[in-house]
C-alpha cells in the first residue's frame, strides 16, 4: 500500500497495523464531544511506542489521515473523527465503519511545512530550540504555521512561535 500525501510518497506496508469495525461513538459534551473509536489498551500495548504511538487512519479503505490517541479515562484510548472525514466516507454517530491503523514512520505525525525546514536549515539557534521541543510542541508549532496562508507571515510567526515555546507559562492565579 502506497500512500501519496503532499508530494512525498510513504511505503508503509511493513509497518505494524490493527485492523477493526465498530459503531462510531461520541463523547460526552462535557468531554469535548467528539465523535470516536475506541481502541483498547491491549490493542495499543502490542506496538512499539504503546500510548505514544501515532497513525496512518484508514476509514473504509476510502479515506486517509494522520492521527494520534487520547486518553478516554477507563486505560483505553481513541482516535477522533472529525464531522468533515465522516462527511466524506457517508459516516454518522452509531454507523458501522471499518478502519485500519498503521504506525506513522514519521515521529511527529504531521508533514513539516517547506518554510520551517527552510529555517531551521539557515538558523541553527531556531533549529537547537525547535529540536529541544517536545512532539507534541513541535506538531503545535506546524499546525499553528499550516494555518498562515502569506508566506512571510508564516516566516514571521514561526520565529515568534519557537521562540516564545521556550519561555515558562504563565501560572494561573488559584
Amino acid at each position: 500500500m502506497v500512500i501519496q500525501k503532499n508530494s512525498t510518497t510513504h511505503n508503509y506496508e511493513e509497518m505494524k497495523n490493527y485492523q477493526s469495525e465498530q459503531a462510531i461513538g461520541q463523547l460526552e459534551k462535557r468531554k469535548g464531544g467528539y465523535f470516536f473509536l475506541k481502541i483498547d489498551a491491549e490493542i495499543i500495548n502490542q506496538f512499539k511506542n504503546k500510548r505514544h504511538t501515532r497513525f496512518i487512519c484508514t476509514l473504509d479503505q476510502t479515506l486517509t489521515f494522520q492521527c494520534g490517541l487520547n486518553h478516554l479515562g477507563d486505560g483505553n484510548f481513541f482516535i477522533i473523527l472529525s464531522t468533515k472525514n465522516l462527511n466524506a466516507v457517508g459516516k454518522n454517530l452509531g454507523d458501522i465503519i471499518s478502519f485500519e491503523l498503521l504506525e506513522d514512520p514519521n515521529p511527529l505525525g504531521v508533514d513539516m511545512p517547506e518554510v520551517l525546514e527552510a529555517l531551521l536549515e539557515q538558523d541553527e539557534d531556531l533549529k537547537a530550540i525547535f529540536e529541544s521541543l517536545t512532539l507534541g510542541k513541535k506538531r503545535n508549532v506546524i499546525h499553528s504555521i499550516n494555518k498562515i496562508k502569506d508566506i512571510d507571515k508564516q516566516i514571521q510567526k514561526t520565529i515568534q512561535i519557537i521562540n516564545d515555546s521556550t519561555k515558562p507559562r504563565p501560572k494561573r492565579p488559584l
